[in-house]
């Protein structure tokens, strides 16, 4: 048997391995470059029996797992806002992760900087109020309050907000990041009387077994997963954290209270996204007919 490659044999493989990486190539840029900068817009209708009528209606909209200060950057988070204003919500929520890393960094001044010249114009359209999430707390978590209070964001640690509307009320809870054992579900409880029931942020979703449990929530909106940013076909996300595996992506019925877990508008390292675009959430909120 002749080893030599023959002409053809030869021009067959190049073709084969150019074709090859030039696949390469393109699922690469699409997965860097491409999908995590192509927003989705979702829209989710909420039905709730118990809601205020003057609520009837009432919308949403909510952004999660910003980590400026890693790929995002002023101006990708300029186009978020962009996005969230043309929504025109009655509300907007912020599920935590507003800064990225696991220490404080010089690159986080500047982030700050930038986060607060850019939320402004949506804090002073809308009310915003936000959560802590896991890596507000391994950077600096005092840091970051300071940054929210200047940026107009309202932050609930363990804490409930009452909007009012036309003489009847919505109940907003938030809890401190449960990653990092700063929730304190018990202060929130304590300030809902009676059978109110409350729509709470935390940043971690599969904290809603514990919170199902309680009967005092109707919905409640997390983040954190980034519905695992690389997710299979047929497989799944690769990766998931921890207190995001139960519940990754997406609108669930968790013992009969709503759960959604939103996939973020930022990135952690590596900074790719496939089959998980990032995502802006408007919730519209149903009363009885």
């Amino acid at each position: 048997m002749s080893s030599k490659l023959s002409r053809r044999d030869f021009l067959k493989i190049a073709k084969f391995f150019g074709a090859s990486a030039l696949a390469s190539f393109a699922g690469t840029y699409y997965m860097t470059e491409i999908e995590p900068s192509w927003l989705e817009v979702s829209q989710v209708e909420i039905p709730l029996g118990a809601l205020p009528k003057a609520f009837d209606g009432y919308r949403i909209v909510q952004i999660s797992d910003i980590h400026i200060g890693g790929w995002m950057n002023r101006e990708r988070l300029s186009t978020v806002v962009e996005l969230v204003l043309e929504q025109k919500p009655d509300l907007v929520v912020a599920t935590g992760d507003f800064l990225i890393g696991h220490s404080w960094s010089d690159a986080l001044e500047i982030a700050i900087v930038d986060f607060v010249d850019v939320m402004l114009p949506l804090t002073q359209t809308y009310k915003v109020i936000g959560v802590m999430g896991n890596h507000d707390h391994w950077t600096n978590v005092e840091r970051v309050r300071e940054m929210l209070i200047r940026a107009g964001v309202l932050e609930l640690r363990n804490d409930v907000h009452r909007l009012d509307k036309d003489g009847e009320s919505l109940y907003i809870a938030g809890v401190d990041d449960v990653h990092v054992g700063a929730n304190r579900l018990e202060d929130v409880l304590s300030k809902l009387s009676g059978d109110t029931q409350a729509l709470l942020l935390a940043h971690e979703p599969d904290y809603a077994d514990i919170i199902s449990e309680t009967g005092r929530f109707f919905l409640q909106l997390s983040g954190h997963s980034h519905g695992g940013q690389v997710v299979l076909p047929f497989l799944g996300p690769l990766v998931l954290p921890y207190w995001a595996r139960n519940y990754p992506s997406g609108l669930y019925d968790v013992h009969g209270m709503y759960l959604y877990t939103n996939r973020g508008v930022g990135m952690t390292d590596p900074f790719v996204r496939f089959n998980c675009r990032p995502e802006i959430t408007v919730f519209t909120l149903n009363g009885p007919e």
